[in-house]
């Protein structure tokens, strides 16, 4: 009997709160992204600026442990530009004769170098915010690139009857409205090799269109693929539709 009630109790919580809940998943606007839909494929140019602020303004708090430098070659870049790229950080290696680890220029094959050694590193120095990692934030947040454009620019001024609290930002997007990362993208963050502006809703769609790629790399592949097999069905259905016609005339 106790259970019953129990239960009924966790029943009334549940639907008393479900409101609640529903209020605190925010779905972001949908932007155009040119790797939308059926026949999507990446822009390539704007992968490379995502790449750029990712590099210049992301990767100093955050993580992308899943991206190894080898797969940039899916933006667009070259082995040469890769390697460059690359050597500009240094992995930890080894043992070596000595036994000893021992840190060397990365390699393509290298993964992303991470900004902190450990979790805990990461927080002592965010005032115990963890910053996630970016690998597959595309994947992981509900409207995925679209969620990143809108956090990026849903940064403002709290509505006047709301308390920040201290070490917290407000932005339109985020759960709950107070976010412990400052506005990381700001006009003119970065310096575009390509004359693009850089205006923090261009850099915000670059770096969201980047996210996209590491966390659906084989997304064009797939496309590809489904349009192949989509085609295959289309003229099979035609062939065998013909040859029951011509199976089928002379027996009416």
């Amino acid at each position: 009997m106790r259970f019953v009630k129990f239960l009924a109790v966790a029943a009334v919580l549940a639907v008393s709160s479900a409101p609640a809940m529903a209020a605190e998943v925010l779905v972001p606007p949908k932007q155009k992204w040119a790797h939308d839909g059926f026949f999507g494929t990446f822009d390539r140019a704007s992968l490379q600026r995502g790449f750029q602020v990712y590099k210049e303004v992301c990767s100093a708090c955050h993580a992308m442990k899943q991206m190894r430098y080898r797969n940039l070659a899916g933006i667009g870049l070259s082995e040469a530009e890769i390697a460059a790229i690359a050597a500009e950080y240094e992995t930890t290696d080894g043992p070596n004769d000595e036994g000893e680890m021992f840190q060397r220029p990365s390699r393509a094959s290298d993964r992303f170098k991470s900004p902190f050694a450990n979790e805990l590193a990461a927080r002592a120095v965010n005032n115990g915010a963890y910053p996630l990692d970016l690998s597959l934030i595309a994947k992981n947040r509900v409207g995925g690139e679209n969620y990143v454009y809108a956090l990026m620019t849903g940064y403002a001024d709290p509505p006047a009857d709301m308390k920040i609290a201290d070490g917290m930002n407000y932005n339109k997007w985020f759960p709950g409205h107070q976010i412990a990362m400052a506005q990381p993208i700001q006009p003119d963050g970065v310096q575009y090799a390509d004359g693009t502006p850089a205006t923090v809703e261009q850099m915000s769609k670059d770096v969201a269109t980047f996210l996209a790629f590491a966390a659906s790399p084989h997304l064009e592949a797939r496309n590809s693929l489904g349009v192949k097999v989509m085609l295959f069905l289309f003229i099979f259905t035609g062939l065998l539709y013909a040859t029951k016609r011509k199976i089928w005339k002379n027996l009416h």
